[in-house]
């Protein structure tokens, strides 16, 4: 593949603006936590301390676990992609590719989701510029040419059971939760949030690119391997981010779901050995 020359701008600034934004959530701070009851009628529990002061005890704990495997999984991906792209390699592109896609969701989240902190600009920075690498890396592929890529021996059918099996989750996980908001005078549980906006994304995005990814793929559409490729990076640091996410926030005190927990961080390591089966499977 070859890349667009804007890349060689455009992540470097993405390594530079992720390292100070993760670098910063995850930046030890005094502080008291209190209890709040938002216009909604809910009770939370403002962390009230750090860079996160007034997002709730559990949104926090959610931010720095990403902040974690942002600063110490995506980037050392990142860099080590990107290099690998700039020799040329297939395998490094798609990896990257993958990765962008993870920043680029995670600083969506941040901008919409975290309470208005000094990093705002950061976040809309990073979702800017993730947004743009992310497109023009997608657009630098010969997209035709990626089936005689891969080895005959890719297991397209174990793949594409996993990418559907995140869909299916995933919608019933969020739509289950959703239903629970129908029932009459129930407060739903968006703490210091608007609107259930991960599940929207997920909902509207994600599901919808695993179902594609997952069809095109056992056809050996071109486009699917591309998807997939996207689809099972997320999955490995989703996954990865989800259980420190869950283990964080037992930390803290906040109740989580041991379904979701072990789901998620079964999905992590799937998708760290399925990614690992894909590229492997690359001829560069």
């Amino acid at each position: 593949m070859k890349p667009p020359a804007a890349l060689r701008i455009l992540v470097p600034l993405i390594l530079l603006l992720a390292l100070i934004a993760a670098g910063g959530g995850l930046f030890p701070a005094a502080g008291q936590p209190f209890t709040v009851v938002n216009f909604r009628g809910e009770e939370v529990t403002i962390n009230a301390r750090g860079l996160y002061y007034w997002d709730t005890l559990s949104s926090a704990a959610q931010m720095q676990a990403n902040d974690a495997v942002t600063l110490f999984l995506a980037l050392p991906l990142l860099t080590i992609s990107f290099w690998l792209t700039q020799k040329g390699s297939l395998r490094g592109g798609l990896l990257m590719t993958g990765t962008l896609g993870f920043i680029l969701y995670t600083y969506i989240t941040m901008c919409f989701g975290a309470a208005y902190n000094p990093f705002f600009l950061i976040y809309v920075a990073l979702f800017s510029l993730s947004l743009f690498a992310f497109v023009l890396s997608m657009m630098s592929f010969d997209v035709k040419t990626l089936p005689a890529r891969f080895s005959q021996k890719l297991p397209r059918k174990w793949i594409a059971g996993l990418l559907l099996f995140v869909a299916a989750f995933l919608s019933l996980a969020w739509i289950g939760r959703i239903a629970q908001t129908f029932t009459p005078g129930a407060i739903p549980t968006l703490e210091n949030t608007t609107s259930m906006f991960i599940q929207a994304m997920d909902l509207g995005i994600v599901v919808p690119v695993c179902l594609l990814s997952a069809v095109l793929l056992l056809r050996r559409s071109s486009w699917g391997y591309l998807l997939a490729s996207v689809g099972l990076v997320k999955f490995l640091t989703l996954g990865t981010a989800v259980s420190l996410m869950g283990l964080n926030m037992a930390r803290v005190g906040v109740p989580i779901s041991p379904v979701e927990l072990i789901v998620f961080s079964s999905m992590g390591l799937a998708g760290i050995i399925t990614t690992f089966i894909f590229l492997k499977n690359v001829m560069d």
